[in-house]
């Protein structure tokens, strides 16, 4: 009998070994998670702050180009002003309502965007 229980034994240890080394396996993996979770942690922050910065950056950029076209065009507008005769005459007779002797004026204006409906007056 003593042969027969041996052999039992052993497995029961060598059962108890491999249950304690799957603990230590899953215990390696929960540590290495957690100290994933923890580097992750460390860096979303900056991340986040770094991605807010460059979406400000492309919105001033936006802003910067817009205000030099606006600069552009008013430079080019005071230039005109300054050596077009011609150029001032028309926009001086624009602002001013200003018009020559003979001269017919005829001003289109553009479309209003909140139009109201004709009056149907044959309906009762």
């Amino acid at each position: 009998m003593t042969s027969v229980g041996q052999p039992y034994a052993d497995l029961r240890v060598r059962r108890e070994a491999t249950v304690w080394q799957r603990l230590n396996r899953v215990l390696c993996a929960l540590l290495v998670l957690a100290i994933w979770l923890v580097i992750v942690s460390l860096f979303v922050p900056p991340y986040k702050k770094l991605m807010q910065s460059r979406a400000e950056i492309d919105q001033l950029q936006q802003q910067v180009s817009e205000q030099q076209g606006f600069l552009a065009r008013q430079t080019r507008e005071v230039n005109l002003l300054k050596t077009d005769v011609t150029y001032l005459e028309t926009i001086a007779r624009d602002r001013l309502d200003l018009m020559k002797e003979g001269e017919t004026i005829f001003r289109l204006e553009p479309a209003r965007a909140g139009k109201s409906k004709p009056v149907d007056s044959t309906r009762k």
